[in-house]
């Protein structure tokens, strides 16, 4: 397994350079790219605009799970292109009924409700919860309650920042949006303590992708499931990196056989072509919303549910988790030989792992860069982590070419 060519700083009066210099002059900075400028992809590799090859093993934070340019997707998409992209929901169209009802299907659920990204659910889920909470459970107006876990990143929007934990992330973007208490992830025991009569829900991710693919203890997901029910308490799964196939079940929760009151769906919902979310739950739930409570221009909109129905019949058979699953065992023990050997630590589930480097023999950021130097791209979060989420798609071959290239960086930094 090889690329085309060398890898690495673009050089001065380069394609690549040129590129770079128009992106950092013409748009604002918040984004700390790799020096890398991409033109195409198909399957798990992307080419640059001078013709160097890459494995792409972040595809998109999940949202290319099935691949650059799947032929099902792109045949999808481009068959809706020439008919009809845009109705808005003031009418109905032909797509959005299929794509909903078999979308709430895949997930055990009764109903869709469509949006257009991942912080744009997670903002409707939260008014869900609010609504929810003082209609159905008799919370007062005004002193609903959400709690969240500590490492969250659930988006970037001003209430999604309002409980963040990352300082980045939340400084200077004040006044806050109150109703949300913070407890430590996967500790049941804080958890429980903080839910009182005015908690309308829990949002949880499963798996905590940004944090560095954090997973919680065994048990955690049942216990918080428990509680939730108990307590007469939402529970809402965010699964907007975890879902749809990507640690080798079609959803996170799955791996404890535990069904949430709402799943927060989106990246892979929109095959890496589109931006399509969703918001997924039951009559008793999804009910609380009617005409005029909350919408979007875009949601829902005929592209979108097209080529989101086209995802969910790829997930109908299981192949994909099957893989992922398979493909993660192969991932996991390849990793898990690194420990000792420049990494510190290695967590993964399914096609999606964090390791956690030496910060002594260097950062994530600088692991990425000599990655890329060998062709294979990922990222960075947190100092010295580093996430890899290759497609689903990807071969066994490659996903061995990938960790011999760590490897390699590694034992050439001195690990």
């Amino acid at each position: 397994m090889t690329t085309t060519d060398t890898h690495g700083t673009p050089r001065p009066g380069s394609a690549t350079q040129l590129h770079v210099s128009l992106a950092e002059t013409a748009t604002a900075h918040n984004y700390q790219p790799l020096p890398v400028v991409l033109a195409s992809g198909q399957g798990s590799w992307v080419t640059d605009v001078e013709g160097r090859r890459y494995l792409d093993c972040l595809a998109g934070y999940s949202a290319l799970n099935f691949g650059h340019g799947h032929p099902r997707l792109i045949a999808a998409a481009q068959a809706q292109l020439a008919r009809l992209t845009l109705t808005s929901r003031a009418f109905h169209n032909d797509r959005l009924g299929p794509f909903c009802r078999d979308l709430a299907e895949l997930a055990g659920m009764d109903l869709v409700l469509p949006m257009n990204t991942g912080a744009e659910a997670v903002e409707t889920a939260i008014k869900v919860a609010r609504k929810w909470g003082c209609e159905r459970k008799g919370v007062a107006p005004d002193r609903a309650t959400v709690i969240v876990a500590d490492g969250n990143f659930h988006g970037r929007t001003t209430t999604i920042v309002s409980f963040s934990t990352d300082p980045v992330a939340r400084e200077g973007f004040g006044p806050f949006t109150p109703g949300f208490r913070s407890v430590p992830y996967g500790d049941s025991a804080a958890l429980a303590a903080a839910i009182d009569e005015n908690t309308v829900a829990v949002l949880l991710e499963p798996i905590q992708g940004e944090a560095g693919v954090l997973i919680p203890p065994p048990g955690y997901l049942q216990a918080v499931r428990d509680m939730c029910t108990h307590e007469n308490v939402l529970f809402i799964a965010d699964e907007i990196q975890s879902g749809l196939g990507r640690t080798g079940t079609t959803f996170a929760c799955d791996a404890e056989e535990v069904t949430p009151d709402v799943y927060v769906l989106g990246k892979a919902l929109g095959g890496g072509i589109v931006p399509v979310s969703a918001v997924v739950s039951r009559h008793d739930v999804l009910d609380v919303i009617r005409p005029g409570s909350h919408g979007s221009t875009f949601g829902g909109n005929p592209l979108a549910a097209a080529v989101g129905h086209a995802v969910v019949k790829l997930l109908r058979g299981g192949e994909y988790q099957e893989r992922a699953a398979e493909l993660g065992e192969q991932l996991r023990g390849r990793l898990e030989e690194l420990v000792g050997r420049g990494a510190v630590a290695v967590r993964s589930r399914g096609l999606w792992a964090g390791i956690d480097l030496d910060p002594a023999l260097m950062t994530g950021r600088h692991a990425c860069m000599r990655l890329l130097d060998r062709g294979v791209l990922a990222k960075d979060t947190h100092g010295s982590t580093i996430r890899l989420a290759p497609p689903l798609v990807i071969e066994p071959d490659e996903l061995d070419w990938m960790c011999d290239e760590l490897s390699s960086v590694l034992a050439r930094s001195g690990g």
